[in-house]
């Protein structure tokens, strides 16, 4: 039987080949994955055994899970061509199986744990030999945040299950997939924006590989994610424990990379913790004025009134308690905190 093309159809949606009969399910199969990924020829073996598809809207995105038999995928040229409306770039992590993915000159054999990108822009070939399951995040282009040259440095680039990053994001991705639809509307929305910053670490991570060099597209997803943590860090100014560490486990990147994006900013991550915790104290002490300075400063995260007091000064030239005292007479105090090590 030939092949067949679908065009796909709306975001989100469950297809199971369980309740049909053995002479249906196969070309249900062919039709959901096509309905789902966008218009691509589909070759299936003659008897499928079992196929489910889960696809859940996130935001502007959608997460897809997949587990099936053996499948191979073409876009051609022709359908390229056809179907320009389907332009999203699909981000994978390979959960069980092995596969190979043609795309854009490259020819990457898959295996568990793999993370993968194609683009549904340019042609590709996409085969598992065996059942699998996947695991996809389906990003429209104009939210990825990478021109098509970029895109096409990663594609067919796979990020192995035994890189550091991919300790990091195989579970990040994992975890999204399986998560939506559990959420408000809005809770999905900052989580796709999470999702597209940190495919932007991936992008640089690949393209650091391939030689592709840092471009201002990723630069601009670099700035995005550091004002994403600077907002983190200040709801959770109040925790004493909030260090640069748990910071990058909530984010889903190393440390070294925290550290990274914060050298535009001329302060270690521990010291912006710090100045964004003396300028909140210095606020709380103005409008607060039966406030305690111990309470003032245990509100917003110092161990102690006595630790607190000694960076205080440090950075102000001035007591929390005499820069109280002075703020009625229009002290000339400083706008920005000079810096001491917590």
């Amino acid at each position: 039987m030939a092949p067949e093309v679908q065009e796909r159809s709306a975001p989100g949606g469950f297809h199971t080949t369980d309740p049909l009969p053995a002479r249906g399910r196969r070309a249900y199969w062919r039709e959901a994955l096509s309905r789902t990924f966008g218009a691509v020829d589909i070759i299936v073996p003659d008897e499928v055994y079992s196929g489910m598809i889960r696809a859940t809207p996130l935001g502007p995105l959608q997460a897809v899970t997949v587990d099936g038999d053996g499948l191979s995928a073409l876009r051609t040229r022709r359908l390229v061509t056809q179907y320009g409306q389907d332009e999203d770039v699909v981000v994978n992590l390979l959960v069980r199986g092995v596969g190979r993915l043609e795309q854009d000159g490259r020819d990457a054999l898959l295996g568990p744990g793999d993370i993968f990108v194609y683009d549904m822009a340019r042609p590709l070939q996409l085969e598992f030999p065996q059942p699998f399951r996947t695991k996809s995040l389906v990003l429209p282009r104009d939210v990825l945040g990478l021109s098509e040259s970029d895109v096409a440095r990663i594609t067919a680039c796979p990020l192995g299950s035994d890189t550091p990053l991919s300790g990091l994001l195989s579970p990040f991705i994992s975890g999204i997939v399986d998560g939506a639809g559990n959420h408000l509307p809005r809770t999905s929305e900052l989580m796709a924006r999470n999702v597209v910053d940190l495919l932007g670490v991936l992008a640089d991570e690949v393209m650091g590989r391939t030689g592709g060099g840092t471009t201002g597209e990723t630069r601009g997803g670099n700035l995005a994610l550091l004002l994403r943590i600077q907002a983190f860090i200040d709801r959770h100014l109040a925790e004493p424990d909030m260090t640069p560490q748990t910071i990058a486990q909530a984010h889903y990147i190393s440390l070294r990379y925290l550290h990274k994006l914060f050298e535009s900013e001329e302060a270690t991550v521990g010291r912006w913790i710090q100045r964004r915790r003396l300028e909140a104290c210095r606020r709380d002490l103005a409008l607060h004025g039966n406030a305690t300075i111990a309470a003032v400063a245990h509100r917003w995260g110092f161990a102690s009134a006595a630790h607190f007091s000694r960076v205080f000064r440090a950075a102000y030239g001035m007591s929390p308690r005499e820069w109280r005292g002075a703020r009625d007479v229009t002290p000339q105090v400083p706008s920005s905190a000079r810096l001491v090590d917590a």
